[in-house]
């Protein structure tokens, strides 16, 4: 629990700060795959090489995988009925067919209705997922973090002795 709350303080953190949005935005929406994905599949692999070889936020994403695993435990019974419609498709049995005796492929686990459901589920939203990511961490920071460092009760914060050894720290720790 102290793991998640300690992720979700630089989560807030990482809103307030100078990141791109389109950064912050890309680990929210790879967390959902990871968040759709079984942990132990190719898939996650994958996702956890994007996110070390691009410049995605780790926190941002790992908080939304904590997050969609619970949206993907609920969305279980679509994703079987997507996931089944995919699978007993005459049209794409040949496909399936030789995937399956690919080296590799079958470590994805495409062959079990859930995991094919949650893939093409997660695969539909999350362009939807990333720009309505984009869109709320811009108006957090126009309109929430401008309003809050406008109020009298931050200024009086930031004047205080507490608030100056806070920065202070901030500063000999992020040296």
């Amino acid at each position: 629990m102290t793991l998640l709350l300690n992720q979700f303080f630089k989560f807030i953190t990482l809103l307030h700060s100078e990141n791109g949005t389109k950064q912050i935005a890309w680990g929210l929406t790879l967390g959902a795959f990871l968040g759709f994905s079984p942990f132990f599949s190719l898939q996650t692999f994958l996702i956890f090489m994007i996110l070390f070889f691009f410049k995605v936020q780790f926190g941002a994403a790992f908080l939304s995988a904590f997050v969609f695993k619970f949206v993907a435990f609920l969305a279980d019974p679509i994703a079987d009925i997507l996931g089944k419609a995919t699978l007993e498709s005459e049209s794409l049995r040949p496909l399936w067919t030789t995937l399956y005796n690919l080296p590799v492929i079958p470590y994805t686990r495409f062959n079990n209705s859930i995991v094919m459901g949650s893939f093409i589920f997660v695969l539909i939203i999350s362009p939807i997922l990333y720009f309505m990511f984009n869109k709320l961490i811009i108006q957090y920071r126009e309109k929430v973090v401008h309003k809050f460092e406008e109020s009298k009760l931050w200024k009086a914060f930031k004047a205080s002795k507490f608030y100056l050894l806070y920065s202070k720290y901030q500063d000999v720790t992020s040296s």
